[in-house]
């Protein structure tokens, strides 16, 4: 491992700030097979907490502004392995192409259903926001043997709150994001205590994908978001509790 490996920055920051993290339910965790990671988002902080909790490193599809954004840039994705999406038109594909090539070399992929909303307002430890359903065709999709999905809830037990840039300040590198274009400063949530709960395994299984081809894509792909959705919303109350 290198000095410069996402799992120790992982392991360093957490220290640097004096957070402690506790991990449950560590033996759902998968072994041997491709893994795609589904959690809520409310901090910065997200994208180290998993990778320490899981003690790999995860390739997180970001924002395309973090790849544009000086200092950000060099962190996300130099160091962190992070890949930022392309623009609002090609968004999608792009993200279903890179996922893709990770997950078949059996790198551990991360995905944050909520979107940057979470992370531009103020919200509550205990609540999860609506998932997109984006990573639900892309599994569904995906050519990768033994796929799993695993939903992990993130539940700050202590934190503290504060601001930071201005939201406009973002909106030069991306005008078409309307959450930038909005008076106030950029939320920062530290975490000083959090729990990581890891939710049951969801296996993408050929009955699955063969369903996904035909008339029934709709209730899968609804079955599969509904299953993380509810499966992080649960953790997040026993965490939080």
């Amino acid at each position: 491992m290198t000095l410069n490996s996402p799992l120790k920055i992982s392991r360093y920051f957490l220290s640097s700030l004096s957070t402690q993290m506790f991990r449950y339910y560590e033996d759902r965790i998968p072994r041997d097979a491709s893994v795609l990671v589904v959690s809520n988002h409310r901090s910065f902080m997200d994208a180290l907490v998993l990778m320490a909790a899981l003690s790999s490193p995860i390739r997180f599809a970001c924002h395309h502004y973090m790849g544009k954004v000086p200092v950000m840039r060099e962190i996300v994705t130099e160091q962190l392995g992070c890949f930022p999406l392309e623009e609002t038109q090609s968004r999608q594909h792009s993200f279903f192409v890179q996922s893709q090539m990770l997950l078949q070399s059996q790198q551990m992929v991360g995905v944050f259903p909520e979107g940057t909303q979470p992370m531009v307002k103020f919200t509550r430890p205990d609540m999860v926001g609506g998932f997109q359903r984006g990573f639900a065709h892309l599994a569904l999709r995906a050519a990768v043997r033994d796929l799993v999905i695993l939903p992990i809830a993130i539940a700050s037990l202590e934190e503290v709150n504060t601001s930071g840039f201005p939201l406009r300040l973002f909106s030069l590198f991306d005008p078409s994001e309307p959450l930038f274009n909005q008076p106030g400063l950029h939320p920062l949530v530290i975490y000083r205590r959090v729990a990581v709960l890891i939710g049951r395994p969801y296996w993408i299984t050929p009955q699955l994908q063969q369903k996904y081809q035909g008339k029934q894509a709709r209730s899968v792909v609804t079955e599969l978001t509904t299953h993380c959705h509810d499966e992080i919303a649960q953790l997040l109350r026993q965490g939080c509790y």
